[in-house]
C-alpha cells in the first residue's frame, strides 16, 4: 500500500514508522526538514519538504497513486484543506485526518473529504487499525510479568484463512489463539472453528511479533 503522511511531528512520525514496519511504502510531507530527517533516520520513508495545502506538493508526494493519506498536522484547518484536496483533486481512496480541537470534530466528514476523523488523544493503535484500516495486524500490549505479547489480527475477505478452520493455521511456535471476536462477541475457539471475514483474532505470543502473526493469517 502507498501511504502519504502529512506532518512529521510525534504522531505522524510514529504512524509512519508503524506503517513501514508493516511493509507499506510511506512518503512523509512536512515544512520542517529537521523533522523529516528525524523520521527518515528511524524508518525507510520518502520525504517531501513543503506545504501539503499546496496541490503541487501533494502531487510531488505521489497523491495521484496513493491508497491512503493521513493528515496529522497540529492544525485542524490545514488537515481539513489537505483532506479535501486529497479526496476531490487527487481521488485518494481513503483519507484520515487528525482532530486537534474537539470543538472542530463536526467538520471532519465526507464534506471535507475525510473518511475517518481521529482525535489527537486516540492511541496510535486505534489510529492505525480502526482509523485507517491500513494494517490488519497490530500488537496490542506487552504483558511484562508473563513475558508475552497480545497481538490482534483481523480476518479480511482477501485473507488466506477466511472461511477456513482455525486448525489449518500454522501459528508461530510459542503462540496460541486466545479468542476470536465475531460481531462484538468473544468466543474461545477450537480447531474446527471456521474463521469468517471481519473476525478479530487475539493471539498470545511468547516471541512472535505482529509480522509473524500477520504471515500466519493474512
Amino acid at each position: 500500500m502507498n501511504v502519504i503522511v502529512v506532518g512529521a511531528g510525534r504522531l505522524g512520525s510514529q504512524f509512519a514508522q508503524a506503517l513501514v514496519s508493516s511493509g507499506h511504502t510511506v512518503t512523509v510531507v512536512d515544512l520542517d526538514e529537521g523533522h523529516l530527517a528525524a523520521v527518515e533516520a528511524r524508518a525507510s520513508v520518502r520525504r517531501v519538504v513543503g506545504d501539503a495545502c499546496e496541490p503541487f506538493i501533494l502531487e510531488e508526494a505521489g497523491a495521484l497513486a496513493t491508497d491512503l493519506l493521513v493528515a496529522s498536522t497540529g492544525d485542524d484547518e490545514d488537515n481539513l484543506v489537505i483532506g479535501l484536496l486529497a479526496k476531490r483533486q487527487f481521488g485518494v481512496p481513503r483519507v484520515a485526518a487528525r482532530v486537534n480541537d474537539p470543538d472542530n470534530a463536526w467538520l471532519f466528514d465526507e464534506r471535507w473529504g475525510v473518511d475517518v476523523a481521529v482525535s489527537a488523544a486516540t492511541p496510535l493503535i486505534s489510529l492505525i487499525e480502526e482509523g485507517t484500516g491500513a494494517t490488519d495486524t497490530v500488537g496490542l500490549l506487552r504483558l511484562s510479568h508473563a513475558g508475552v505479547n497480545l497481538v490482534e489480527t483481523i480476518i479480511r475477505p482477501q485473507s488466506k484463512m477466511v472461511d477456513r478452520p482455525l486448525g489449518e493455521v500454522t501459528v508461530p511456535a510459542g503462540s496460541v489463539v486466545a479468542a476470536v471476536v465475531r460481531a462484538g462477541t468473544p468466543v474461545v475457539p477450537d480447531a474446527s472453528y471456521v474463521l469468517r471475514a471481519d473476525d478479530e483474532v487475539l493471539v498470545v505470543a511468547q516471541t512472535a511479533g505482529q509480522r509473524e502473526i500477520d504471515d500466519a493469517f493474512q
